[in-house]
């Protein structure tokens, strides 16, 4: 088996985990508050990673630090937001806003500084893609208007969990461009640890500014916690920051727009959480928006593996 098909399943996997887990978090949310969730998951996290790849550890130069530092911090802010967001609103509508994330990266590659090495400024598609998901966005996240306005909007009904879980989309997209500049230089194991570590520290020096914390014992917070710790963060972290080595920026922002897919479903099947006609339409929107920005042809990107300096 090749490394390129290594990559491309492994990173399913992972994705069918991110999936899966939108409703076991929401439902743990219920005993457990967002940000000391995800304080919790990432200390677990970073534990396991520690044990097994404590040989590794002792290696890290301070270049390796600061990349570990700079890529934790992104990982955190994608997770305060998504995990305080998605006490506030549906596992699925999560799922869809957080798939923004393969429109948003194009749209960072416009600044220069941001490009990984042998990627090209975006194309007219990634912007028409932008455009066709906020458009989803509106209509996933805005019940229709009533009353005197009949504009068909009510801006002022959107949710507050809807918002930040846009700002998760952003934190994510700047962690995966970090990925793809970094995952080349640095050995996975380093930047799967430092990475997880770092976003630890983040999230409780975060934790008492921006929320008062409770905690009741239950199953499914021990479930929802062991799950999300070792199977979503310590395996999927160093899975990614492995595979992103050897498949194109593109390749794996499309395996992403899966993730919603599954947490729909899974939210289906436990919740029996149905997309009414005009949040269905929204969703479709935002495929149609990741689907141009990535499936339509563009100049052959090639992978970090691929371009990474001869050293």
């Amino acid at each position: 088996m090749s490394r390129s098909l290594k990559a491309h399943l492994l990173l399913l996997g992972v994705v069918i985990v991110w999936g899966s887990t939108f409703v076991l978090v929401k439902d743990a949310l219920a005993d457990i508050s967002p940000l000391l969730f995800n304080l919790l998951r990432m200390g677990l996290a970073t534990l396991c990673l520690g044990l097994v790849y404590r040989r590794h550890i002792g290696r890290m130069d301070g270049r390796t630090i600061f990349f570990g530092c700079l890529t934790g911090f992104f990982l955190a802010m994608g997770y305060q937001f998504q995990t305080a967001g998605l006490r506030l609103t549906t596992p699925s509508k999560s799922a869809f806003i957080t798939g923004m994330v393969v429109v948003i990266v194009p749209l960072l590659l416009v600044i220069p500084r941001l490009r990984p090495v042998a990627s090209h400024a975006p194309a007219w598609n990634a912007y028409l893609g932008a455009l066709l998901a906020f458009g989803g966005i509106v209509l996933l996240t805005t019940p229709a208007g009533s009353g005197a306005a009949h504009s068909g909007f009510d801006f002022r009904s959107m949710n507050v969990g809807d918002l930040l879980t846009l700002g998760c989309a952003l934190g994510f997209a700047f962690h995966m461009l970090a990925l793809a500049h970094f995952s080349p230089r640095v050995p996975f194991e380093q930047l799967a640890v430092l990475q997880v570590g770092f976003a630890t520290l983040f999230m409780a020096i975060s934790l008492p500014v921006f929320e008062r914390p409770f905690l009741h014992w239950s199953v499914r917070v021990v479930v929802a916690l062991t799950i999300a710790s070792v199977l979503a963060t310590a395996a999927a972290f160093t899975i990614q920051s492995w595979a992103q080595q050897f498949l194109p920026a593109t390749h794996t922002a499309l395996l992403l727009t899966l993730e919603p897919v599954f947490a729909w479903i899974t939210s289906f099947l436990f919740l029996g959480e149905r997309l009414g006609l005009r949040s269905g339409a929204g969703a479709l929107l935002i495929f149609a928006g990741i689907g141009v920005t990535e499936l339509l042809p563009s100049r052959i990107q090639s992978t970090a593996h691929e371009a990474a300096p001869i050293p």
